[in-house]
């Protein structure tokens, strides 16, 4: 049974300050994808290296979800060995990345993506039995959801949900076109920077009232960041905003040992981050749950009137 208050408290969600009733929140910083190419004029290395600066500097260790398709070849093995020596979880999200919403997907086909990425990652030192779901879409219909938890269970994988999730991708495709078309000296990349922080802030404090409201407590959160070129120039600054505002910055692998990751929602079609699933199953908020819950078509308008 879910907590919530529900009720006028509610219309404190998506405020840009966490609620002062509440204790001091934690966040934790997970990656996705991995890739391996040289973006605009940062090479591959400088910019991957730029975002294990940044979280050497904090102080904190992060897990990284990555798919297995560009991981076998030198720059993919070197990818894996930087983050994994520098302490950081290696963690499983599929071989080719595709959505297991899709009817042409089966159980079977999940299985081979799972396991095929696991062939590349098990011989990591900090290697973890840890799976996150492409696009967070989890499956469609009963059976598959079943089907794929099973095959989880099986493979002794859990879930790596996401508690707090944004639209980072869609910021960092408008910056790599500004930046192309215009030049970087031109693009206005401070202000991007500025745009992306207070996006990120914005999401993280509206799933931690919600989850707060959900749990009656301040959860550990995962933050779904990706490898790309916004993490590598902003993460420093959005690191230092979240302790600026407050924010318990922890370490990913021990953020999850919140026992909040044992839920197991059972919402049909299953996916998007754990709390927008336990708040969607709570029936209490209707009214601001979108679907599906990031996506960069709600920030389009907004960054199109700053022309960024």
């Amino acid at each position: 049974m879910l907590g919530c208050k529900g009720g006028p408290e509610s219309k404190s969600i998506g405020s840009n300050h966490v609620p002062k009733k509440l204790n001091r929140p934690k966040v934790s910083f997970t990656f996705d994808d991995g890739i391996t190419t040289d973006i605009l004029n940062y090479p591959f290395k400088q910019w991957n290296q730029m975002i294990l600066s940044s979280l050497d500097e904090a102080g904190v260790k992060s897990v990284f979800f990555v798919t297995g398709a560009n991981k076998s070849d030198s720059k993919g093995k070197y990818l894996l060995r930087s983050w994994n020596d520098k302490g950081h979880s290696i963690a499983n999200h599929t071989f080719s990345h595709p959505s297991f919403h899709s009817e042409d997907l089966s159980i079977d086909d999940f299985e081979k993506e799972l396991l095929d990425t696991d062939a590349i990652i098990s011989g990591y030192s900090n290697y973890q039995k840890l799976f996150r779901f492409p696009y967070l879409k989890e499956g469609a219909t009963r059976d598959k959801i079943d089907g794929i938890r099973n095959v989880l269970s099986q493979h002794g994988y859990k879930n790596g949900y996401v508690t707090i999730d944004a639209s980072d991708w869609y910021i960092n495709g408008r910056l790599i076109k500004k930046i192309k078309k215009l030049g970087i000296d031109k693009a206005e990349v401070s202000k991007f920077r500025e745009y992306y922080i207070e996006h990120i802030m914005d999401r993280a404090n509206f799933y931690e009232t919600l989850s707060y409201e959900l749990t009656g407590r301040n959860v550990n959160h995962t933050l779904l960041l990706h490898h790309n070129l916004t993490s590598a120039l902003f993460l420093e600054d959005l690191i230092t905003r979240f302790k600026e505002e407050g924010w318990e910055v922890i370490d990913a692998p021990t953020a999850f040992k919140d026992n909040i990751f044992e839920t197991i929602p059972s919402r049909v079609p299953a996916g998007e981050s754990l709390i927008w699933s336990m708040a969607k199953e709570s029936g209490r908020y209707e009214s601001i749950l979108r679907y599906p819950a990031e996506d960069g078509r709600y920030e389009e308008s907004k960054m199109d009137s700053l022309g960024l």
